[in-house]
Order: structure tokens, then C-alpha cells, then sequence
């Protein structure tokens, strides 16, 4: 006989009250739990280095451009037909379109080149008078002549070369390179921007991280006395103070993310502040140029008044390579662009020689520290220019925008000094040979810093984005 006696009934409000509590105890413990993790899990490092797709021996860029567009045929273009119709009316001409073929097509007067030009090196390139320092490393240089781009316009050119799509919002090329090779140095940004900032064709966008995870956006280094604004700590306040701030910040940061799913916007943040209070300790040092020698503020320019202001920026860019930036863009131009409407004679010589020699220290002083093997040194703008003046009026003529005729070259790495690709007309209007895109040189970037373009994707939209879209054709003509 069973003597057990069964268990009392339970009133519906006991069972309730149990369960309350114990169901609290198992969300209690499981938050507690979460909160754990989001304190001792560390995020992930978006800016780690990466091994490239394949080896070469560009490791970093630096990408020099020129606000603008530069005209070709009073720089590194000899075009002596201008000189036959100087002053005429230019000959039709096919296979424009848009803006280029209507002003082509209207009231016009052929400019010829007011500059004398020789020929240079053992390549044997022919570079005007406005670049006597430059041509002095002609044979260090690789040339791509008669570049399109898919606008005239000076926003939507500058966003195509830069970010690969005329619209703003798409990553630019540092962006891409950082998110492919991660940087060598977590105390300084992995893609700086040097120059005066606001006044820049398109704005921030043009080095904008687009649809990339935002620690790859590149960081404005101001030219002047000052290139980082709020880098010292405020009055009263120590690093470790600031330090205890910042990790508590980044705790709740961690612990907010923990929780979510998307969190590209908060860890970029996160980065950002790390960065930050590391370059308060590299960052100094870094700007301070007094410890270069005369010789080398010679080399820059520093001390002249023409080239001083470029010159610290080529000598910043070389001091941010050697240190591990990844991808240093300086920008020229800004404010007071290379869009000669007017000016051939009076504003484009300025403009040449506050760039000549401080890119020439650059590349000279790169090559003696042994750095110029494992650099790429790009020269771009957002278009060329036409041979021709639509306003009939002006005394000191210029030249029209022209997005069929960029002229870009290249050094460093594994690229072949004193190579050439692309044949212009004999007006300088456009390529008489194979068809050379703005994708065509960044697939050939990409492919000097071991980068393949099709591996080099990121998901957005349902989408594998990339930085040549559908694809360019690596420029082998170029290659060493």
C-alpha cells in the first residue's frame, strides 16, 4: 500500500508567482551573461593588416592630385599642330560627345601652347618648360594618355576618378585600399588626407568611405601650423585620465553592440577615438619637421614662398609612408583649382611650379631612403583639357574642360619607369588607339598594390560592389 501523499494543490496565483521568479532568474542570468561578453570580447579590428591577393612590391600610395584638370598640351602633351591654327577655328572632329563635341562644334579659337617643350631622359618624353624639376625623373615615371571619364563637369569627374562612380556615396580608392590591406600603423589613420579641406571639388565625399564600414573614410590633415584640429588634450586634462574615459566609453560601445547586428557605424566610431588618443602620442612627432635637414627643406622647397605650402605636404606624405599610412591622398588646387578658363599665361605657370619640386623632392628623396620600391606615387586629376578657347573676348586665353583627354602617371613598386600607353590625336582631343577608361587605371592601381578587383568586393544592396564596377583591364603596357 502507497502511503506517499501526493503534493498539495497549487493555486493558479503560486504557480504564477513561481514561475515569475524563476523565468526572472534565467532572463537575469542571461543578460548578465550578455553584458560579460560585450565587456570581454573584443571587436573586430577593421584596419588589421591584410595579405594582399599578390605579392608585389607596392606595400602603400601616395595619390597626388591636382584640383581641376590639368591642361595636357601645356604640360606633358607636345601637340605642334596647335601652332599651325593658332588663333583659327577648330576642325571638326569626331567621336565626342556631350559638352566637348557642342563647344567643339560652336564659336571657338585654337590655342596653341604659349611653352616650349623638349624632349627628356632616355625614354625621350616630351615635357614642357613648366616642369624643369620633374623632368629630371622622366625615366622614374610611366605615362596613360588619353583617360575618359564620364563627365565634363568637374563634381561628377572628380567623384569618377576618385571613387569609380560619378555619384556621390560610393567609397573612394584609399577607402578601398584600406578595407584590402588593413594599415601597418594602428597609432596613425590608414588613409590620410592632406590639404585645405573645404574648398575640395565635391567635398568630403571624394574621400568619403561610400558604402564601406566607416573606418575606412580617410582623415583630413589641414595644411598649416595646425593639421589636426583637437588633437592636444583640454587644459587640466591627462592621457590617463583620457584614457580611463575612453575605455569606459568604449565598454558601453562594446556593450551596445553586443545586442545588434549591424554596428559598421559604432565600431568605425570606436576606431576612431582609438586612433585618436594614439595620435596624440605619434601624431606630434609626426607633423613637427624640425628634426629634417636643411637638405631636405631644400629639396621640398619649404622655405619658398611658392612651393613652401605643397612642398610640407609631399614632405608630410613621405614621413606617413615611412611611418606605415597605407594611402596618403594630397590634394592641390583647392580654392584656387588648375581650371584655366582664362590664365594659360598669367595663373598656370603658379600653379606648375608650386608642384614641381616638392614632387620631385618627393620622389627623389623616396628613392635615396629606399622607399620608392614599395611606394606608388600616382599624379592624377579629374580631366584634360581642349585645345581650344570658346570665349573669343579674353586676352589671357584658357581651355575647356575636355573629359576624354586625362593625362596620369605613375611610380614605384612594380611600375616600368619611362613606359607610355595611349595615343593622343594630333589635336590632344582624344585616343586615336585602344580605348582607356577611368576603370582601367584603378584596376591597374589595385593590381600594383597586389589587389585583384574582382576579389576585392563588399556586399551592399543585395550586390558585390567594387571599385571598377563591371571591371577595367590592368594597363600591362605600364608594368615593368
Amino acid at each position: 500500500m502507497n502511503t506517499q501523499r501526493s503534493p498539495a494543490p497549487q493555486s493558479r496565483r503560486d504557480f504564477l508567482f513561481q514561475s515569475y521568479l524563476g523565468l526572472g532568474g534565467i532572463a537575469l542570468i542571461d543578460l548578465l551573461s550578455q553584458d560579460a561578453r560585450a565587456a570581454t570580447t573584443p571587436l573586430v579590428d577593421p584596419l588589421a593588416p591584410q595579405p594582399p591577393h599578390a605579392v608585389r612590391k607596392a606595400k602603400r600610395c601616395i595619390f597626388l592630385f591636382m584640383e581641376g584638370g590639368v591642361s595636357q598640351m601645356d604640360t606633358f602633351e607636345y601637340v605642334p599642330a596647335l601652332d599651325k591654327l593658332d588663333g583659327k577655328r577648330m576642325p571638326t572632329s569626331s567621336g565626342t560627345t556631350g559638352a566637348v563635341g557642342h563647344l567643339g562644334s560652336g564659336p571657338n579659337r585654337v590655342i596653341a601652347s604659349p611653352y616650349k617643350f623638349a624632349r627628356y631622359g632616355k625614354s625621350g618624353k616630351w615635357m614642357s618648360e613648366l616642369f624643369p624639376h620633374l623632368a629630371t625623373c622622366v625615366d622614374e615615371l610611366a605615362w596613360i594618355h588619353g583617360i575618359e571619364l564620364g563627365s565634363s563637369n568637374h563634381a561628377p569627374a572628380v567623384y569618377h576618378a576618385l571613387t569609380g562612380n560619378m555619384l556621390p556615396g560610393s567609397p573612394s580608392v584609399g577607402s578601398w585600399v584600406t578595407y584590402g590591406l588593413g594599415t601597418e600603423n594602428r597609432n596613425l589613420p590608414g588613409f590620410v588626407v592632406v590639404g585645405r579641406g573645404a574648398p575640395a571639388i565635391g567635398g568630403a565625399a571624394q574621400w568619403g568611405n561610400g558604402f564601406l564600414p566607416a573606418a575606412y573614410q580617410g582623415t583630413l590633415f589641414r595644411t598649416g601650423s595646425t593639421p589636426i584640429i583637437n588633437l592636444k588634450p583640454r587644459p587640466g586634462q591627462s592621457l590617463d585620465r583620457q584614457r580611463n574615459e575612453l575605455d569606459l566609453l568604449r565598454w558601453f560601445n562594446a556593450r551596445h553592440a553586443a545586442h545588434r547586428s549591424s554596428t559598421s557605424e559604432l565600431e568605425g566610431r570606436i576606431a576612431a577615438y582609438e586612433t585618436a588618443f594614439k595620435m596624440q602620442t605619434e601624431a606630434p612627432e609626426l607633423i613637427d619637421i624640425s628634426d629634417e635637414s636643411a637638405a631636405t627643406r631644400k629639396l621640398y622647397g619649404i622655405d619658398d614662398a611658392a612651393t613652401g605650402t605643397f612642398g610640407r605636404q609631399c614632405l608630410l606624405a613621405r614621413r606617413m609612408v615611412e611611418r606605415g599610412v597605407r594611402f596618403v591622398k594630397l590634394l592641390h588646387g583647392s580654392g584656387k583649382p588648375w581650371d584655366q578658363h582664362g590664365g594659360i599665361k598669367g595663373r598656370l605657370p603658379q600653379l606648375c611650379k608650386e608642384v614641381d619640386q616638392p614632387i620631385t623632392g618627393l620622389l627623389r628623396d623616396l628613392k635615396a631612403r629606399g622607399l620608392l620600391e614599395d611606394t606608388l606615387v600616382v599624379w592624377a586629376s579629374e580631366m584634360g583639357r581642349t585645345p581650344w578657347d570658346s570665349n573669343l573676348t579674353q586676352k589671357d586665353a584658357g581651355r575647356d574642360h575636355n573629359n576624354y583627354s586625362l593625362v596620369m602617371w605613375m611610380a614605384g613598386g612594380d611600375v616600368g619607369g619611362g613606359a607610355s600607353h595611349g595615343t593622343m590625336d594630333e589635336w590632344s582631343l582624344r585616343s586615336v588607339d585602344e580605348h582607356v577608361h577611368i576603370r582601367d587605371v584603378h584596376a591597374t592601381l589595385l593590381h600594383l598594390l597586389g589587389l585583384d578587383q574582382d576579389r576585392l568586393h563588399f556586399l551592399h544592396a543585395g550586390r558585390f560592389e567594387k571599385l571598377t564596377d563591371f571591371g577595367g583591364r590592368v594597363i600591362q603596357e605600364i608594368l615593368a
